[in-house]
């Protein structure tokens, strides 16, 4: 009882605190959601595509991007999704800054934090390759952005450790995506008194699966940056792309790649949904 009284409490100040932000910025951040969720279905619909030989790729982000600006009014789409993806990343650095769903200062908190604050990061780079790519500014052969990334965070001082402890923090979060997913943690941020039973259905059906999938895929891209920081060699640092692609290689490949990229369309599914009814991120 008093544990349950205690994460009501926990939930109120986390509402309050969403209240007291601007509208315009609750408002953005869920555009940027539903964009980021809208990108991660097509990564999806491509390695769905791959795995079944209908002319899909295993590709990350930008290889999306790129397949998006080829089809009609694909430009313009890709321009909303780019000017969507800085509300995400507003969003992002409010909660690493301002901390409204109070994780607070322990080592939990901090580790949780700093995965906004390199998702903020991560997407600051999507984003400004969408609406390069949308304005015709990029050059199609570019995909290797966190190699780039990487290779610039070893020559820093203590870089090998600093690449080694974002793989950490990457991985970290990828196994909390799979632990949300499978015990379905995630139905505690909608406002499911604002759904109907098939939203709720929907959300419960798509976040897990997804967000399982997506966990899995963050993972093994986390060991990537581990193993750069190893070998000191930023070669070995791959994206979701190279992920995917990982998994094509395994015994029983295209079935792996088949079901993961379901998953991430269903993640997909998931990202819009809690665009439009997630509470504790974007306030009511």
């Amino acid at each position: 009882m008093t544990m349950s009284i205690s994460k009501s409490g926990a939930k109120q100040k986390v509402v309050k605190a969403n209240r007291k932000m601007k509208p315009w910025i609750r408002r953005f951040g869920r555009f940027g959601m539903m964009a980021k969720g809208i990108v991660f279905s097509f990564i999806g619909i491509l390695a769905v595509m791959a795995a079944l030989g209908l002319g899909g790729k295993t590709t990350g982000t930008k290889g999306v991007f790129y397949s998006l600006a080829g089809i009609p009014f694909g430009e313009g789409l890709l321009l909303i999704i780019g000017i969507g993806l800085v509300g995400y990343i507003v969003w992002q650095l409010i909660k690493a800054i301002k901390d409204p769903e109070d994780k607070g200062h322990d080592m939990k908190g901090i580790v949780t934090r700093s995965g906004y604050f390199i998702s903020a990061i991560i997407y600051s780079s999507l984003s400004f390759n969408a609406i390069k790519v949308a304005l015709h500014a990029g050059s199609a052969g570019g995909s290797g952005s966190e190699k780039t990334l990487s290779a610039k965070m070893l020559s820093y001082p203590l870089g090998q450790w600093i690449v080694g402890l974002v793989g950490v923090v990457i991985i970290i979060y990828g196994l909390s995506e799979i632990v949300s997913g499978y015990k379905e943690k995630f139905m505690r941020k909608f406002n499911v008194g604002k759904m109907s039973q098939h939203e709720r259905r929907i959300a419960r059906n798509s976040g897990k699966i997804g967000l399982i999938s997506r966990g899995i895929v963050l993972s093994m891209v986390g060991s990537f940056f581990i193993q750069t920081a190893i070998t000191a060699n930023p070669n070995h640092t791959k994206g979701l792309g190279g992920a995917l692609s990982e998994l094509a290689k395994q015994p029983y490949g295209q079935w792996l790649l088949g079901i993961v990229g379901f998953g991430l369309i269903l993640y997909g599914l998931y990202g819009v949904i809690k665009g439009r009814y997630e509470y504790t991120s974007f306030g009511n």
